[in-house]
């Protein structure tokens, strides 16, 4: 005598498996395995996933991927970049391109290959007779310059306040406004070395970049209504810094201090609607104020 079927329901994703557990949301029958708690009653794994994709991804206070800017992706993107640039001018410049080579108490490193190749320099004939610099076309130098250095001390003291001030503002910025803050200062700061100093004086480092960091972070705590007190010395230390050390690029500093402060306040004052447009527009616009500045030195430069 055969046995009745069995009418008890089964699992939708193990069909040989009985269970009298439904899904709170579809009311598909799902077993132990597949439920996942829920505020009222459990879930199956495809309504979990179709409720991870409607829900709105957290942002901060300037319209950034909060969780994003708390992981500091852009920050040790950028360390690396540079730890690796540092070590490729080490290989190809010897032990000299690390330190002793004079400048800041003799802790800087020598000019490599790799720093030839990248500084800031408006125009200039090199030992070998070939011309160089961003006035011969070589417009990439206001760009790649910002991720070189003089030497590992050099790397360190960016590096360092990089981490430091870098991780907040990414914290609050989200990477790719800080990536776009970061970028425009350390930019600025370039093109405002190339316009203000002579045409042959090379100049390289994160501290175009790091500058406009400083100010940002000012900037950003007061407009969320934050304590700045603390912070006034750290720039107040800098300036002093920029004006008493010699063979240290002051209007690089201040040129990255200045579109530092420019991009900051577009970033931070946007308001809604339409935030991230206007955020996108403002720095669209000081980009291209940068690029017709270095056009018109260019036409100053060149006979």
């Amino acid at each position: 005598m055969s046995e009745a079927p069995s009418t008890t329901p089964v699992c939708y994703r193990h069909p040989d498996t009985e269970t009298l557990l439904r899904c709170s949301r579809c009311e598909r029958p799902i077993c132990p395995k597949c439920m996942n708690d829920a505020v009222v009653g459990y879930q199956c794994p495809d309504c979990v996933k179709d409720g991870r994709r409607s829900q709105r991804r957290a942002r901060n206070a300037f319209g950034g991927s909060l969780t994003a800017g708390r992981a500091g992706y852009a920050v040790r993107t950028i360390i690396g970049i540079n730890v690796l640039v540092m070590v490729a001018s080490v290989i190809l410049g010897g032990p000299r391109a690390i330190a002793g080579a004079g400048g800041f108490l003799g802790l800087l490193g020598s000019g490599t290959p790799v720093t030839d190749a990248g500084e800031v320099i408006g125009w200039a004939v090199y030992p070998d007779g070939t011309v160089h610099g961003v006035a011969d076309g070589e417009w990439y130098r206001l760009v790649t310059a910002m991720f070189l250095h003089y030497g590992v001390v050099h790397l360190l003291l960016n590096m360092t306040l990089l981490l430091q001030i870098g991780s907040y503002l990414e914290s609050r910025f989200g990477p790719v406004r800080f990536l776009t803050l970061y970028f425009l200062a350390g930019l600025g700061g370039n093109v405002a070395c190339y316009l203000l100093q002579a045409p042959n004086q090379p100049s390289a480092g994160a501290s175009t970049a790091t500058f406009g960091l400083i100010i940002a972070v000012i900037i950003v705590n007061r407009r969320l209504m934050l304590d700045t007190s603390s912070l006034m010395p750290l720039l107040i230390t800098n300036l002093i810094f920029t004006f008493g050390v010699p063979q240290i690029s002051k209007a690089g500093h201040l040129g990255g201090l200045a579109v530092g402060a420019a991009t900051t306040v577009i970033l931070a004052y946007a308001r809604l609607p339409h935030r991230t447009v206007k955020q996108a527009v403002g720095c669209t616009l000081l980009l291209a104020a940068l690029i017709a500045l270095s056009v018109w030195r260019t036409a100053q430069i060149l006979p």
